[in-house]
This record gives C-alpha cells, sequence and structure tokens, in this order.
C-alpha cells in the first residue's frame, strides 16, 4: 500500500511538472527547455531583449488588445446560450439577461466595454507600430516581413470595427437599429454596386429577421474565426520576424554598417549567421530570458486589464434604449462611436447647391452625395495609404524600432494630423451634432423636437 502511495505522489509529481514547471523555471537550463517542452510557450523565444520587455517601448497594447478579445470569446460564449437571434425575442432576452439572469448584467456589460477597449487599443497599437517606423526590416532581419505584418494588422482593425458594429445591433434596440439603418445608406451612396451592398447589409430588401440573423452569424462565427486565425498570423510573424522592432537596433553598429555577427542555437545545433527568427543577438546585459519575464509581465497585464473591465462594469451601466422600431426616428440619429468620424465626413462632404440663375439659363438646385465621397472615396484612400505607406517611407535603418526620430519628423507629422483628425470628427459627431444633426456647442441646450414619425 505504501509503495502505490508513493507511486501516486510521484504521478502527481510529475503531471505537476509537466504542466506548471515551466513557468517558473529555477535555472538557465530550465527556463531554455521551458519554450522548447511547453506547449503553450513554444512560441516565446528563448531570450527576448530588455528593450522590447520594458513597459515604455511598446505598452504592451498588443497584449491588452489580446486579453480583450479573449474577454469577448468568454463573454460571447456565455450570452450565445442567453440571447435569441429574433427580431420579436431579441430585445426581450438581452433584458433578461440584465435583470433575471443572476450576474447577466455583469456578462453582457464586460462583453460591450471589452468591445469598445478593444477597437481603441488596436487603433493605438496600429498607431505606436507607425511612430516607432516598426513596420520596416532592416539588413538585421533580411528574411523578416514586417511590412506583410503590417498589412495584417491593418486588416485586423477593420475586422475589429466591423466585429464591434455586428454586435452593435444584436440587443434590436433603437440604438442597434438606426445604427444598421445609417451603415446601409451610407453604403448605397456608393456608385454601381450601392444598392446591392445595401442588399447584403440589410439581408434582404428591408431591415428585419434577415438582418438580424446575418449580422448574428457573422458576430458569432465568421469575425471571430478570421480574427483568430489573424492573431495567431501576426504573432507568429513577430516571432519570425525576430520579435518586436526595437530589437534590429543592437545588431546595426552604424547606419549602412554590418549587421553583428553571432551564434545561435536551432534545433539542429548550433549555426552561424544573424537570423533573430532563431535567436537574438549575443549583445552583453541587453537579453533575459523570456521565461518567465515575458510571462510574469502578460500576468500583470492580464490582471490589470480584466481588473480594470470589471471595475467598469461593476460601476457602469451600458446602454439599452427602446425596443427597435421604423415607426419613429430617434433625432439626432447616430452611428456607434468608432463610426462618428465616417458620419461627420459624410454630413461634412454632402454639398447641396441652390439654384443657380445665369439670365440665358439656369441650373437648377442639386445635392453632391457625401455618402459617396466621405463614406467611401476618402475612407478608401486613407486605408490605401496607409497599406501603401511602408512602401515609400525611405527613413534610414537606425530609425526603426525608436520613438519619433528625427527622420521620420515629417511622415510622422502627417500621420498625426489624420490621427488628429479622426479624433477631431468624433468628438463633433459625439458631442456637437444635436437635433437635425445641427451643429451645437457642448454647453449649448438642444432645442425641444417633435418625434419623426
Amino acid at each position: 500500500m505504501k509503495t502505490l502511495i508513493q507511486k501516486q505522489i510521484q504521478v502527481a509529481k510529475d503531471v505537476y511538472e509537466f504542466l506548471f514547471a515551466s513557468y517558473s523555471p529555477k535555472t538557465e537550463r530550465e527556463a531554455s527547455d521551458a519554450v522548447g517542452f511547453n506547449f503553450l510557450l513554444h512560441w516565446f523565444p528563448v531570450k527576448i531583449t530588455k528593450k522590447s520587455l520594458s513597459w515604455h517601448y511598446s505598452f504592451w497594447l498588443g497584449t491588452i488588445s489580446l486579453v480583450l478579445f479573449i474577454i469577448l470569446s468568454l463573454s460571447g460564449i456565455v450570452l450565445i446560450f442567453l440571447y435569441v437571434p429574433s427580431v420579436e425575442r431579441a430585445y426581450q432576452s438581452i433584458k433578461d439577461i440584465e435583470f433575471v439572469v443572476s450576474y447577466g448584467w455583469l456578462i453582457r456589460r464586460m462583453h460591450r466595454w471589452a468591445a469598445h477597449f478593444m477597437v481603441a487599443f488596436v487603433f493605438f497599437h496600429m498607431i505606436r507600430v507607425f511612430l516607432t517606423g516598426a513596420y520596416r526590416s532592416t539588413n538585421v532581419t533580411p528574411q523578416g516581413k514586417r511590412y506583410a505584418n503590417w498589412i495584417i494588422g491593418i486588416v485586423l482593425l477593420v475586422l475589429t470595427l466591423l466585429l464591434s458594429y455586428t454586435g452593435y445591433l444584436l440587443p434590436w434596440d433603437q440604438l442597434a437599429l438606426w445604427a444598421i439603418v445609417i451603415g446601409a445608406n451610407i453604403a448605397k451612396a456608393t456608385p454601381i454596386i450601392g444598392d446591392q451592398v445595401q442588399f447584403i447589409m440589410q439581408g434582404g430588401n428591408e431591415i428585419g429577421q434577415n438582418t438580424l440573423i446575418l449580422w448574428y452569424a457573422m458576430h458569432i462565427a465568421v469575425l471571430p474565426f478570421i480574427v483568430t486565425a489573424l492573431i495567431s498570423w501576426h504573432m507568429w510573424r513577430i516571432r519570425k520576424d525576430g520579435g518586436l522592432a526595437s530589437v534590429d537596433s543592437l545588431g546595426v553598429k552604424k547606419e549602412g554598417g554590418e549587421p553583428v555577427k553571432s551564434k545561435t542555437y536551432s534545433l539542429m545545433g548550433i549555426a552561424k549567421g544573424v537570423r533573430p527568427s532563431i535567436s537574438y543577438h549575443k549583445v552583453a546585459g541587453e537579453t533575459v530570458h523570456a521565461i518567465p519575464a515575458v510571462l510574469t509581465r502578460m500576468m500583470i497585464v492580464t490582471v490589470f486589464t480584466v481588473g480594470f473591465m470589471t471595475f467598469l462594469s461593476i460601476f457602469f451601466a451600458v446602454p439599452l434604449e427602446e425596443p427597435a422600431t421604423t415607426e419613429w426616428t430617434p433625432n439626432p440619429a447616430k452611428a456607434p462611436w468608432y463610426f462618428l468620424w465616417l458620419q461627420e465626413l459624410v454630413s461634412i462632404t454632402t454639398i447641396r447647391v441652390p439654384l443657380i440663375n445665369l439670365g440665358i439659363f439656369s441650373i437648377p438646385p442639386f445635392t453632391i452625395n457625401g455618402g459617396f465621397l466621405g463614406g467611401a472615396v476618402i475612407p478608401g484612400l486613407v486605408v490605401g495609404a496607409a497599406l501603401m505607406w511602408p512602401q515609400f517611407d525611405r527613413s534610414p535603418e537606425s530609425a526603426v524600432g525608436v520613438w519619433f526620430h528625427k527622420s521620420r519628423l515629417k511622415q510622422n507629422i502627417v500621420f498625426l494630423i489624420i490621427v488628429l483628425a479622426l479624433a477631431i470628427l468624433t468628438y463633433i459627431g459625439t458631442f456637437m451634432r444635436g437635433p437635425n444633426w445641427g451643429m451645437f456647442l457642448p454647453w449649448e441646450s438642444w432645442p425641444s423636437m417633435p418625434v419623426n414619425f
């Protein structure tokens, strides 16, 4: 009996070590083995630079975005079992989640807050990558394709917006209904294909059950699957390209110089080369073992992110307006906050030209469609410029991975002007647009308006 108990204890110890020993290595050998023998840790490098690990270089915005996506996924799985995707029952199911299901209000609030913050932090992450010039490869990483990862990041940003937007419709309240009405009307303004795009967005000729089912399927199945695949690819490419771009400066002696030669340890033994996809450059004092250094910081970021989302969810409710109906129109009807810049842009570029009398003949009044110019052309140009910008970036290699490098002053200013313009348009649409989309200063009162039936 004693021998059997001892064997069981030893098996328990072996299982514990197999599952958890890698997370707290006691020697350098164990720290290296943790990467190679632990399934969850194998995508980490053996060593990582201190600059990549620092809080102030990346602000861990990518990790925060990932944690928010995990919160969305876990809370969304619970909500799938409680939500009914029916125009007759969707709104009531949300009410039941809020007021009947135990802690349903907390789950829904965390899901909604995480969605908003994921949009913001993915956008901040893109800003960080641009301002540090981290979308470029250098001679230190000749096999690196950071430009490809930049494109993946842009696509992830767009998909994050769509993921949040599709979820915005599901409560089937007035906020949700008129958000899709505004989006469909903007899409309709696109020449030639506008009617077809509107038909696809509505799931038919009118907004109804088909619309709700279409967006529900996109929200819980199609988009999450694509986003998960792209996040995995994005993280794999970071490892393949040698880590964050801040590592490149360690291998460059001077502008135009040769990268530092070093030994690297691969699964096949010792190899000579400069491929940081295998390991980082051996610069004395600049690297530490990734395990547990990275893991510790990831846990800190995770705890603070989850804690902050929980705090918001406990003390700040999320809106749920009247049940959706087309019998009356909210005034003003607004898109979600992350698309208010687009709605404001459509409003600005909609130009109504009055009757022009030239004596011999007159030009009748006409309207320049802002839905096409502000809703499709300008946003398309902005996204296209973001995708192509790295191809025209001629800053030196020493600027890669460096915040506000002096050689990138002009392009950083242009980029920040675009970001500031988007922020101003969002602010105007949120706080300064009132009834009939009139302009009101934040301290001005809105006039009393009859309900539009």
